[in-house]
């Protein structure tokens, strides 16, 4: 495919496939052609070159999942400026620190939104943007930009500028930004395109959020530059609810999300799931958290597609690894697969190599990798090493290339010495076909410095005790590495991007004695 910018990437679906569906909006929102994005997108650039947007500027998108975010994200890129989508379920004053630490010039809001920002005291202009219908057709309408002035002609992206600044969304700092170049961005594509084989006869309902690589890399851009149809969600956001419905509709042949949506629709399965007219499902994937084999297992068969386990994170414009298509390769449940398109080493606590099988910090190079934050010295002298980037995850290789990871470097439990993986001892609790899920944390300890807890989400109408569970464990894992503290609760802490909090689990429980059996919290 070989995607040089985002402009191009348009430029070239629009060429190839002018007359089929680009976008498929929901609750009466308008489905475009790529001749229809391409031609708004045009139009909207021009209007953005004229509001004063030059190449190099920043331009902040506060929007969740609609037409509108698309079409600026693609319009700012063919001004030459980098977009920088933001959550706008954010509070004003957060957007705020996000708007200064990307240096945005100005800000776009979807008309529908534009009430809650349009006091907001936030440093930078905001500019409303909807859509209208002038003689039959739509045409993009920017409202609050500076008087109109005559620009210089405007000079194309190139592959080595910015095309997007995006939020890190970790649990143990402040987010950073990652600034991702078109080249970038361009790599991650189309390795994703080649990997999943995905054409113009692929659809697919874009359930997470655009604001984050997962939902805008691994799902919008790659579908619109392999020719195929990108749904909105309703409301701008996964609905459980109205998924399948949108699913058939769309006839969509893949999504993409993070395992908690994988949950909340299994759980509604048996009354949600059109078994009678299910949608074309190629395969479904999961990534941005760990999933456990039982949930894809329990997947696959409710939805009768395979699901293909994946790795990424925002420094690698998102995809890291992945297993392959089951008609390509062995797809292993345990495992988030091979290197996708990039290396990968694992590193030892010695800072040597790892052999095949020996866990080490997972560590990464490729053109899909950010060449470093903006503006943090101290982070990138952490992070980056000889041209590597240290992701803080631990891992191992089996003999085949896999990678299996074993949790965060932070994250790991020191107990009395002993450093324990909490993904391991995660994996093992949800096994039992009594839990829905389970995650692991440290708690402090007088004797052993840290000890191991577990905070369990227990299936519908079923009891389990503690003492039950503590055995259960013991099954699977050596007695230190057992959870001696269980907590029943109704949900897990997660981040926005669906990966589990610890360090939010730890502090709700801080000092708090276990729970009696099958209690909740």
């Amino acid at each position: 495919m070989g995607i040089r910018t985002l402009p191009d990437l348009l430029r070239g679906s629009a060429r190839d496939w002018p007359r089929r569906v680009a976008l498929g909006g929901a609750d009466g929102e308008p489905v475009l052609t790529y001749a229809d994005v391409d031609a708004l997108v045009d139009r909207l650039a021009g209007e953005l070159r004229r509001g004063g947007v030059d190449a190099h500027d920043t331009v902040a998108v506060v929007s969740d999942n609609c037409v509108e975010l698309v079409l600026a994200l693609f319009a700012i890129s063919a001004a030459g400026a980098a977009a920088a989508p933001i959550d706008p379920a954010l509070t004003p004053p957060e957007i705020a620190l996000r708007l200064v630490a990307v240096g945005a010039k100005t800000t776009i809001v979807p008309e529908r939104l534009y009430d809650r920002f349009a006091t907001a005291r936030v440093p930078s202009t905001i500019w409303r943007l909807s859509l209208e219908r002038a003689g039959g057709r739509l045409r993009p309408a920017l409202a609050g930009t500076a008087a109109p002035r005559e620009r210089a002609a405007p000079r194309a992206p190139r592959e080595g500028d910015v095309a997007l600044m995006l939020f890190t969304t970790g649990t143990t700092s402040a987010p950073k930004v990652v600034p991702l170049t078109h080249a970038n961005v361009g790599a991650s594509v189309d390795d994703f395109c080649a990997t999943y084989r995905l054409s113009p006869d692929d659809a697919t309902l874009l359930v997470m959020p655009l604001f984050h690589g997962h939902g805008l890399i691994g799902a919008l851009l790659t579908t619109l530059a392999s020719g195929g149809a990108a749904h909105m969600p309703p409301r701008g956001r996964f609905s459980a609810s109205r998924f399948w419905p949108q699913m058939v509709g769309a006839r969509a042949t893949w999504y993409t999300a993070v395992p908690t949506v994988h949950r909340i629709l299994l759980a509604r399965a048996a009354a949600e799931f059109p078994k009678d007219r299910p949608p074309p499902l190629r395969f479904i994937r999961s990534c941005s958290a760990p999933i456990t084999p039982t949930t894809v297992g329990a997947v696959e068969s409710a939805f009768r597609a395979p699901v293909v386990p994946a790795y990424g994170m925002t420094e690698t414009a998102h995809q890291a690894t992945t297993n392959p298509l089951p008609s390509v390769g062995r797809c292993d449940a345990s495992s988030v697969g091979l290197p996708a398109g990039l290396e990968l080493r694992i590193v030892g606590l010695d800072g040597r190599v790892a052999e095949r099988g020996a866990v080490g910090e997972v560590r990464v190079r490729g053109p899909a990798v950010t060449s470093g934050y903006l503006h943090a010295p101290d982070a990138n002298a952490a992070s980056f090493e000889d041209g590597w980037f240290r992701t803080g995850d631990l891992g191992y290789l089996d003999d085949d290339g896999y990678l299996f990871l074993q949790g965060r470097i932070k994250e790991l439990i020191d107990r009395g010495g002993e450093k324990i993986s909490p993904l391991r001892v995660d994996a093992v609790l949800a096994a039992n076909p009594k839990v829905e899920d389970a995650m692991s944390f440290g708690v402090p300890d007088e004797k052993y410095g840290e000890e191991i807890a577990a905070a369990i989400v227990l299936k519908p109408g079923v009891d389990a005790s503690e003492q039950e569970l503590e055995r259960y464990a013991l099954t699977e894992l050596s007695a230190f590495e057992a959870p001696k503290r269980i907590y029943f609760v109704r949900d897990l802490p997660r981040t926005a991007k669906g990966a589990g909090d610890r360090r939010e689990l730890a502090a709700m429980f801080a000092g708090a004695p276990a729970r009696a059996a099958g209690k909740t919290t």
